[in-house]
């Protein structure tokens, strides 16, 4: 679907997930993730840019272990440490993940996926085109109640900070992996919202698309 139609759908608030390819499972159980390996940290960041053509196929579920443990796994489970900072240790990020199976939540101490709704919901996530088709759509989601330390007029500021460091953790890691991402901000929040069944507590805040790349951008 491209931006214009998108755009004319939310308008009348008719930008609606699709139904779902295949059926949706309860709980995906993800392998380990691989942290070991990959490439020099400096390596990683000269490397690292922006994709906006993707691939169609799926990742592997390894990849996508290994991508979401980069995100926001734990690597200190003594202490329920994770990869990206949070202030306060609020932990108020849930991160989200649009499959054309489904829309799952990234459950870090189990390193699994969560079904929360039955619906495609790649489409809603951004204006752009490629969002439709592209294997998967993070989505960065603040929640407010686990912020209840932290005064109210600061918590999307401090939230946006902590869902940036998540998103350049999986920048890094598809710069290792050779695989393209892109983080979005340009999308219909109330569509969003209500697509994902999101309460008033809960704040979209960003969008980022990963895959391989596509063959013209790997040549």
């Amino acid at each position: 679907m491209n931006t214009l139609t998108k755009m004319a759908l939310g308008f009348i608030g008719q930008l609606k997930p699709e139904r779902v390819t295949g059926s949706a499972e309860r709980v995906i159980e993800l392998p380990s993730a691989v942290t070991a390996g990959g490439l020099p940290l400096m390596q990683t960041l000269m490397l690292r840019h922006s994709t906006r053509e993707f691939d169609k196929s799926p990742l592997p579920d390894q990849a996508l272990s290994d991508l979401l443990w980069a995100a926001a796994g734990i690597n200190r489970p003594e202490l329920n440490g994770r990869t990206a900072p949070s202030a306060m240790n609020a932990q108020e990020i849930i991160l989200y993940v649009a499959l054309s199976k489904g829309l799952y939540r990234y459950v870090p101490p189990t390193q699994s996926l969560h079904l929360v709704t039955a619906s495609d919901v790649r489409r809603v996530t951004g204006y752009q085109d490629f969002v439709d088709d592209a294997p998967l759509d993070l989505i960065y989601v603040a929640d407010h109640t686990c912020m209840t330390l932290i005064p109210a007029a600061q918590r999307e500021s401090y939230a946006s900070a902590a869902a940036g460091a998540m998103s350049q953790n999986v920048y890094l890691y598809c710069a290792s992996a050779g695989l393209a991402t892109v983080i979005r901000a340009w999308f219909d929040r109330t569509a969003l919202s209500l697509a994902m069944g999101l309460n008033s507590d809960q704040q979209v805040l960003l969008a980022q698309t990963v895959g391989r790349p596509k063959a013209s951008e790997k040549s």
